[in-house]
């Protein structure tokens, strides 16, 4: 059972002015398609908008945080904060999965602990926060939950997860993996692929990315998520 939203706002210290924004960015899909009553709306469109108030508030916390980082650099560390594993990490730190509102079939497959599911809800909170009360009160909330948990001096940038996870099956001898590119989309200057990798036609993670290695990093550390392996940050 999803919890009272009230509770949410208690702990986080933060009052929605519109709280219908808010249930909008803890309501799935699944619970919409259930409960097609009212003006109830799924937080899809909510996500959308939290993941570039996301790419704004991290990339200007780096240009501050590393003034002698070059773009590269910049952008590599960005990727690795703004990706799934990173969101799941701090969703779950916040119990955001306790408080989504779920159809009953996404419930019982386990959907409340879902990795996708849970960076969704996080994205579609930050989207939901920054138009209720604008973008100050993201960068507070960004500076409270999310950065100072994130490791010193840059070293989310040498992850290198498609290695890490390679070294990991062929330790274990779990077989050979495959990456697929399953999606891409928007303009020849915007590209973003999508990428899955399967093991023994199992889809172990998928991933988003501005490229094809980028997309499959994100899928390979989705991947290593789902194995529970722990990745050291050298």
């Amino acid at each position: 059972m999803h919890r009272n939203l009230k509770q949410l706002q208690a702990d986080l210290g933060i009052s929605f002015r519109r709280p219908d924004l808010l249930r909008q960015a803890f309501t799935h899909s699944s619970y919409v398609n259930e409960h097609r009553i009212g003006q109830c709306k799924d937080n899809e469109r909510l996500e959308f908008l939290g993941d570039a108030v996301l790419e704004l508030t991290v990339s200007e916390y780096l240009f501050d945080k590393y003034p002698d980082r070059t773009e590269g650099e910049l952008t590599k560390l960005r990727a690795s904060i703004v990706c799934e594993p990173s969101l799941v990490g701090f969703a779950e730190q916040l119990d955001f999965g306790s408080y989504v509102l779920l159809g009953k079939g996404e419930e019982l497959t386990g959907g409340r602990t879902r990795p996708a599911l849970l960076a969704d809800v996080f994205e579609s909170f930050i989207g939901a926060l920054y138009l209720d009360q604008g973008l100050e009160p993201v960068r507070a909330f960004l500076s409270r939950y999310m950065f100072p948990g994130l490791p010193q001096q840059g070293r989310l940038l040498t992850a290198d997860y498609k290695t890490i996870l390679q070294e990991h099956t062929q330790q274990h001898n779990m077989g050979p993996l495959e990456y697929k590119i399953v999606d891409e989309r928007g303009p020849a200057h915007e590209r973003e692929f999508a990428a899955e990798v399967y093991l023994h036609e199992e889809m172990l993670g998928r991933g988003l990315g501005r490229s094809k290695k980028e997309a499959e990093q994100h899928a390979a550390a989705e991947a290593l998520t789902k194995l529970e392996v722990k990745v050291e940050q050298p």
